[in-house]
């Protein structure tokens, strides 16, 4: 009853809100929305030009943020595609569903998660769903299986190589394949169906194991060739080689340190590869373009919500790092935008400041559908801020970890506040732990973590990563862990 009461006020309000703004009041209407899911590969918070970078031409994602909301602070749990995807599959943190990336000690994502992920819940609620592109989730029942529940419609399109040849002998970026697709599941698309278009791109990812120079790292759409060609991209912020020296050494010898040699420890790879970067994420935005003309053509756009985001942050030189996995801000921080047409527009291109996270986004989506939200779900909707309103409560922190298992992939957890941040590698001998003050040291160059004047903090965001731990651990993933160690005989 109390909650019913609480629901209608909020409809009240908004009505009101809306009326005193002379606007009309079929926004958020009982109709089920289209739902379009845009999932990028290796893109940082400030990689687009509504986010302010002075290089990249992105002005169909522009136009998004225009019409909608975008996040600032919008984080991943873990920075690596494996695991964040499983994430925004499952609703659930990596402690939660397991799924850590790789081979053994990693296990699949379970058949009960993919039962209660979004694309299911939608599929179930009536949607018609469709998946095109990167798929980097490994699942219990089999990777075919579980995409076959939860999609009506889907091709895989993963790591490479970047350009696939057609039967006309032509070849085709895997971006401008997932645009096809994706035109031809709208075009398809019967009146009075709701659906949810998943995009999931390869782009920006590198092709790691070609080092052609100015080649093979960052293979563009051949429709970018020439493009950036007379920019010199800026240096890295932190490019000054003693932002590397201040690292520990185990860093130093990290993943992050032998991928800078591969393209960023000289001028020449790092113009070259920059300007690669920046020719795929304007490819990315073309495809993304030719889409939203899509939803026009097929008169969907007054009712299909985009959803833009992606799966990691990314290091592009900065601290003499490449790739992402660790805990500082470029690893973890992403563009999220938030694009209904439904929305007023005094509510629209509003920059939002609360913290949000990947963990978010099934509950958001699921929310968006008007379709329930799973008990197990461990993120919250974004919704109410689309409406202008402010929960109750709101998260002032948020968990992070990374436990993928590779000799060159230091494992941590830790926790992210509005003023500190926390994390600990705990499989370093002893234990190495930063702690950083954001309000005086937003770029993280200070570890406070042996500081007797911070030492109370430090305990306290200790025993706040110690519960998020408790707190998202299931014990029938426990049971799933057990079963499979005594299989591979540890």
């Amino acid at each position: 009853m109390e909650s019913s009461m609480r629901e209608s006020t909020t409809r009240m309000l908004l009505v009101a809100w809306v009326v005193l703004l002379g606007l009309p009041c079929h926004v958020w209407a009982d109709t089920q929305p289209n739902l379009v899911f845009i999932l990028v590969d290796d893109q940082r918070n400030d990689t687009l030009g509504c986010a302010g970078h002075e290089v990249i031409k992105t002005p169909n994602i522009d136009r998004l943020a225009a019409g909608g909301v975008r996040f600032e602070r919008a984080f991943v749990n873990s920075s690596i595609c494996m695991a964040s995807r499983a994430t925004i599959f499952t609703g659930l943190t990596e402690t939660g569903h397991g799924y850590t990336g790789g081979k053994w000690p990693a296990i699949p994502v379970q058949a009960m998660d993919v039962d209660t992920s979004f694309p299911v819940a939608l599929r179930k609620a009536g949607y018609r769903t469709g998946f095109y592109g990167k798929q980097h989730v490994q699942f219990a029942e089999s990777n075919g299986a579980a995409l076959e529940r939860m999609f009506h419609e889907f091709k895989v399109y993963n790591g490479g190589p970047h350009h696939i040849q057609q039967a006309d002998g032509s070849e085709r970026h895997t971006a401008e394949l997932i645009g096809d697709r994706s035109v031809e599941f709208l075009r398809s698309q019967e009146e009075g169906q709701p659906f949810c278009l998943y995009m999931s791109f390869n782009i920006a990812h590198a092709r790691d194991g070609d080092h052609r120079p100015g080649i093979g790292h960052y293979p563009w759409p051949k429709s970018m060739d020439g493009m950036y060609e007379d920019i010199v991209p800026a240096p890295p912020q932190l490019a000054d080689p003693k932002y590397f020296e201040m690292q520990p050494e185990f860093l130093k010898k990290s993943l992050n340190r032998e991928r800078w040699y591969w393209r960023w420890d000289t001028p020449e790879k790092y113009q070259a590869n920059m300007r690669a970067y920046y020719r795929m994420l304007t490819g990315m935005d073309a495809v993304i373009g030719r889409v939203q003309e899509a939803l026009r053509e097929q008169g969907f756009a007054e009712n299909t919500i985009l959803l833009y985001t992606a799966d990691n942050g990314y290091y592009m030189g900065d601290r003499g790092f490449a790739g992402k996995w660790s805990h500082y801000e470029q690893s973890l921080r992403v563009p999220l935008i938030i694009h209904d047409p439904r929305m007023p527009q005094a509510a629209r291109n509003r920059l939002l400041p609360q913290m949000v996270m990947n963990l978010d986004l099934p509950a958001t989506l699921l929310d968006l559908a008007g379709v329930e939200i799973p008990d197990k779900y461990q993120g919250h909707s974004l919704v109410p801020f689309l409406r202008g309103e402010e929960p109750a409560t709101w998260r002032t922190d948020l968990f992070n970890e990374h436990h993928f298992n590779h000799p060159g992939l230091p494992k941590w957890r830790g926790v992210r506040g509005q003023r500190f941040s926390y994390a600990r590698y705990y499989e370093q001998d002893p234990i190495y732990e930063f702690l950083h003050d954001l309000q005086c040291d937003p770029d993280q160059l200070v570890n406070l973590a042996g500081d007797p004047d911070h030492a109370q903090t430090l305990e306290r965001l200790r025993a706040r990563t110690a519960e998020f731990t408790r707190n998202y651990t299931r014990p029938e993933i426990l049971q799933v862990r057990e079963l499979a160690a005594k299989e591979n005989g540890k």
